[in-house]
């Protein structure tokens, strides 16, 4: 079919979604882009290509702190999306400049958005070398290559897809992360005042977390362990209630929404006021450690129970909740599977390039894709043969099986990850990651492979998988976001192919330094380490099956249980899990965020003006994120410095004499008011936004 001549694309103030964008479509009915095929454009240009590795590079830093401090993931492609919107505004009025294209825009956002992807599948898994002490086996270039590696791969395993989520299944599934981006980027003047909401929420989180945790100014975590009146009720039932009090956390729980928030906490409830007090009582008639442990359940504090015997129990449930999840979409899988058979049928039969004649349909053709996967397998065998498996017995056998355990899993759970995010924003890349582990941990053990070199293998095993559907997730908001803005999506895939190697280089450069300031896990140089809850109960899994400990088994068999009954009472049996293995303190403050946004969204009858506010404080939600992740990782090279010179460079409140230890007496209550205030600022604030 003969294109229409070329026109001119429509100035960005006047651009709007047509009316049947968010819609199903009727017989015969066709969507037309906001930038039509025969429109010209800037799409990759050099600014947006260099505004798109800046932001990779400072969300994958802050996505890098906030996950292994929360075990949560940030979102980035929101505030990236506000980010160069504002930076549009600003080459108008200051740098003289033409403003930005919809579609330049695109491409920042494809660049910049693989940092938080990248982010969430390297640290969920490559953290764990240091928990197990295999880091003497890793380096820079290892932990670099996973991520790359499984980035690259889901980029290839989503293109055949592509169509079939965009374009057959339109109207049918919400995008609700994909439609907010979209809005945003449409809505350039909102643009600017958008990002200075931004920014000034960012800073004020920066301040909040700095002078509170850096500074000591107030307790990070509110404790009722912490309180005398309730020291003895605490010690005789070990039943203790923590609340972070980071304005990062409470961004997190904003954006997340009261149901899941709440899902998560009943998690919680249950591991810290259920099951930690009922081992602490059956530790009166257990006077001997049990399950490997070195002390009584009696002489257990409440926090080492729950490590110790509660947390296997939630990983039981994440495990049980991965496969319920991949049960559910596999009519998904088996309807992508023939979408990407028939492109491969087109493809046999000399069709491929009549499918891309238009512009906005022109993908990396099959043949790519194909030779794409082909060269990425390649690669992992390689990687794996002749580097974590070199001076193994029968290392070529262990490598094909792993390299074959890798893509087969990565290209069923890709679907599983695109369909989630199409729906809720949302997929389960840890239940599906511990899933990967616990299979593959399996698989080795009976091949023989044990050990540090079992876990190892298995663990570079995990992080390439959890990368690959981390990018499957990003891919499709962004193809939708260029299916209705009308950007060309092999633009987007190169972009995001970009923006992987960047993000991959970022990430590790911050694991390595959280690594050597803080750590991972308990140990004569990290007393306080992060909390990295992903990574350590990674780690649990694989001592677990192929360390001499033996697995938890009864403990998973029991987590099991309770994700099957929380499915059937029609409640997320994966976010259930999560609250019962994430410590207390990193969700309870969910809750609160979650409810502020509840709040403010009921805060009037009018539905526009109900949505105003609800969306402002949704951009001071996104800000306290990004700026309380930033400060943690600046806090990160302040103490590292502080480590290599020996010099003071954040000073401790409560050393100031009578001053500091007023503070540090009344610090779990100051933390407390403050996180509570910081509450309803945010409120009051969201309350002004009015109706554009």
């Amino acid at each position: 079919m003969p294109t229409e001549p070329a026109s001119p694309a429509p100035a960005l103030d006047d651009v709007q979604l047509p009316d049947n964008a968010f819609r199903e479509l009727a017989p015969g009915e066709r969507y037309e882009p906001v930038i039509p095929d025969g429109a010209r454009a800037p799409e990759v240009t050099l600014r947006s290509v260099l505004q798109g590795i800046f932001w990779s590079i400072v969300f994958s830093a802050a996505a890098t702190y906030i996950a292994l401090k929360l075990g949560q993931g940030i979102e980035s492609a929101i505030p990236i999306s506000i980010l160069a919107v504002g930076f549009s505004v600003l080459a108008v009025k200051v740098m003289k400049s033409h403003a930005s294209s919809l579609l330049e825009n695109v491409n920042v956002l494809a660049i910049g958005a693989t940092s938080g992807i990248v982010a969430g599948g390297s640290v969920f898994t490559m953290p764990a070398i240091y928990i197990l002490g295999l880091e003497g086996r890793s380096s820079f270039w290892q932990i670099f290559l996973v991520p790359l590696l499984g980035a690259v791969l889901g980029v290839f395993l989503l293109a055949p897809f592509r169509r079939y989520f965009t374009r057959d299944l339109h109207g049918k599934l919400p995008f609700p992360e994909a439609r907010a981006t979209t809005e945003i980027l449409v809505a350039g003047k909102r643009g600017g005042e958008s990002a200075k909401v931004l920014s000034y929420s960012a800073g004020l989180a920066a301040l909040f977390d700095f002078v509170g945790p850096a500074m000591r100014g107030w307790a990070e975590v509110f404790s009722t362990g912490a309180i005398q009146a309730l020291s003895q009720f605490t010690e005789r039932t070990k039943a203790v209630f923590t609340m972070n009090t980071s304005a990062a956390v409470f961004g997190l729980g904003y954006i997340m929404g009261i149901r899941y928030a709440s899902i998560i906490l009943a998690g919680s409830m249950v591991s810290f006021l259920v099951l930690v007090p009922l081992f602490g009582w059956l530790g009166r008639f257990i006077p001997e450690p049990i399950l490997g442990a070195v002390l009584p359940l009696s002489e257990m504090p409440a926090r080492q129970i729950f490590f110790d015997y509660v947390r296997p129990i939630g990983i039981g449930g994440i495990f049980a909740a991965g496969v319920i999840s991949i049960l559910k979409m596999s009519p998904v899988i088996v309807q992508a599977t023939r979408q990407a058979f028939g492109e491969v049928a087109r493809l046999v039969r000399g069709q491929g390039a009549k499918a891309e004649a238009s512009r906005t349909d022109h993908s990396l053709p099959m043949s790519a894709v194909l030779m794409g996967v082909t060269a990425v397998g390649l690669a992992i065998l390689a990687y794996f043969r002749f580097s974590v498996l070199a001076g193994v017995d029968g290392a070529s056998r262990l490598a094909l099986v792993s390299t074959l355990m890798t893509l087969v899993i990565a290209f069923l759970f890709a679907s599983v990850s695109a369909w989630a995010i199409a729906m809720i924003s949302i997929t389960p890349i840890s239940g599906m990651t511990l899933t990967t582990l616990i299979v593959t941990a399996v698989a080795l053990a009976s091949l023989g492979l044990s050990g540090a070199d079992g876990m190892l293998q298995t663990l570079l095993i995990g992080g390439v998988v959890c990368t690959a559907l981390s990018m499957s997730g990003s891919l499709v908001t962004q193809y939708k976001i260029g299916y209705w803005l009308g950007a060309t999506p092999r633009k987007i895939e190169i972009s995001n192919l970009l923006g992987a190697a960047v993000a991959s280089a970022a990430t590790t450069a911050v694991i390595l330094l959280m690594a050597h300031v803080y750590g991972f896990a308990p140990s004569p140089e990290h007393l306080n380490p992060l909390p990295a809850p992903q990574p350590n109960a990674m780690a649990a899994v694989l001592r677990g099956v192929m360390g001499e400990s033996g697995a938890p088994w009864f403990l998973y068999a029991i987590g099991a249980v309770f994700a099957v009954a929380a499915e059937m009472c029609k409640v997320s049996g994966l976010a259930f899990a999560l609250g019962m293995y994430l410590p207390m303190d990193l969700n309870s403050p969910l809750v609160v965020g979650a409810a502020a946004g509840w709040f403010v969204q009921h805060s009037t009858g009018e539905a526009k003006l109900s949505k105003a506010r609800h969306e402002k404080g949704t951009l001071i939600a996104s800000g306290f994120i990004a700026g309380g992740a930033l400060i943690g990782v600046f806090t990160a090279l302040l103490r590292f410095f502080e480590d290599s010179t020996g010099r003071t460079l954040i000073p401790d409140l409560t050393a100031l004499g009578g001053f500091g230890a007023l503070l540090a007496a009344w610090s779990n209550w100051l933390g407390l008011a403050l996180f509570a205030a910081l509450g309803i600022w945010v409120y009051l604030v969201s309350r002004r936004a009015r109706v554009e």
